[in-house]
C-alpha cells in the first residue's frame, strides 16, 4: 500500500508545489484534482492541478518529470461532479469533462480516474436507475477502451438543503454497489472506498472491504466524528452536517488499525489517500499543511 493525499486541500498551490509538499512529508502518491479551470461550485471542488482540457506532449512530459524528480506517483486523476443532475444539458457538460479526465489518465499512464455516480436528489433510487444506466453504460465502455479504472467514491453528497433528501450520489451502500456491478460487470468499474461515509450512515465500514475486494481500485483515508449530543437534538432525519464532523485520521471513530488490517487481509496493495475536510485545520495554508503532516505521522504506523 502507498500513502497519499487528495490535492483538493491545496488549491492555491501549483502541481509542482503539491509534489514538493508530498515529498517533504513522505507521501508516496497524490490524487490529483482535474476540475475544469474556473470558479469552485462548493468546498473542495473547482481545484485544477492538471488541466485535462489542454493536455499535450510537453505537459505530459513535464508531469512525468515532476513525478520522477520528487519521487511521488499520481494515484488517480479525479473530478467529482453530479453527472445525473436533473438538467441534462448541465449533466452533459460534466460527462464530457469526465471523458477528458479518462483520456488524461490513459495519456499519463495513471489509468485510474475517480468520481461520483451522481443522482437527482429529488428522485428515488429506482427512479434514478434508468438515467444511471443511460449515462454510465457508454462511460464505462469508454473507460474500458482506454484501460482506465473508474473509482466511485461512496460519499452520499448530502450536506445541504439543495441535496435533500436523497443526496447527489447513488453509490452509497453495499446493496446499491451490488446492483451497479451486476448491471455493469466490467472490471474497470470499482470503488474509491472511504470509510468515513459508512460511520455517519451507522454502517459497518470493515465488511465492504471483504465483500467488494475485487472492486477496490482506490481508497480514501478520512475520519468521521458523530456528535451524539447534536444528533440527539436534531435527529437522524436532519441534514447530517448538523451532527457530524469530517476529521483527519485518528480524530474520529474509525479504528485505523482494524481498517488497515482488513485491507492487508484482503490483499489490497493500492493507494490510500488522505482526504482532508477537517474544519479545525482550515484557517490557513500552514494549518492545512499541518493536517497533512499529522495524518501522515499517524497513518505511517500502519503502512
Amino acid at each position: 500500500m502507498q500513502l497519499g493525499f487528495v490535492t483538493a486541500i491545496l488549491p492555491e498551490q501549483s502541481l509542482e508545489e503539491v509534489f514538493q509538499v508530498a515529498a517533504e512529508i513522505g507521501y508516496a502518491c497524490i490524487e490529483v484534482m482535474c476540475w475544469p479551470p474556473g470558479k469552485a461550485e462548493r468546498r473542495y471542488a473547482g481545484v485544477t492541478h492538471i488541466d485535462v482540457t489542454d493536455l499535450a506532449g510537453p505537459q505530459v512530459q513535464r508531469i512525468h518529470q515532476l513525478s520522477t524528480q520528487y519521487g511521488v506517483a499520481i494515484s488517480a486523476l479525479s473530478y467529482y461532479p453530479n453527472m445525473l443532475v436533473a438538467d441534462r444539458a448541465e449533466g452533459q457538460v460534466y460527462i464530457d469533462h469526465f471523458r477528458k479526465v479518462i483520456d488524461a489518465a490513459a495519456l499519463l499512464g495513471v489509468n485510474h480516474a475517480n468520481t461520483f455516480i451522481g443522482r437527482d436528489p429529488r428522485k428515488s433510487i429506482d427512479d434514478n436507475w434508468p438515467r444511471f444506466r443511460e449515462v454510465w453504460g457508454p462511460l464505462l465502455e469508454y473507460a474500458a477502451e482506454k484501460k482506465v479504472y473508474v473509482g466511485i467514491e461512496n460519499c452520499p453528497m448530502l450536506f445541504t438543503d439543495d441535496e435533500w433528501p436523497g443526496g447527489k450520489n447513488l453509490a452509497t451502500s453495499p446493496a446499491i454497489w451490488e446492483r451497479m456491478f451486476a448491471d455493469f460487470p466490467t472490471p474497470y468499474f470499482g470503488l474509491n472506498y472511504d470509510p468515513s461515509h459508512m460511520i455517519w450512515q451507522r454502517m459497518d465500514y470493515l465488511a465492504p472491504m471483504r465483500e467488494f475486494t475485487d472492486r477496490l481500485v482506490h481508497v480514501h483515508a478520512k475520519d468521521m466524528r458523530v456528535d451524539q449530543h447534536r444528533l440527539d437534538r436534531h435527529g437522524i432525519m436532519a441534514v447530517p452536517t448538523k451532527w457530524y464532523e469530517p476529521k483527519i485520521p485518528g480524530l474520529g471513530h474509525v479504528d485505523w488499525g482494524q481498517f488497515f488490517s482488513m485491507l492487508s487481509s484482503v490483499g489490497y496493495t493500492g493507494p490510500v489517500c488522505v482526504e482532508v475536510e477537517d474544519l479545525a485545520f482550515e484557517e490557513s495554508l500552514e494549518a492545512r499543511l499541518r493536517s497533512l503532516r499529522q495524518s501522515y505521522r499517524y497513518l505511517r504506523q500502519f503502512v
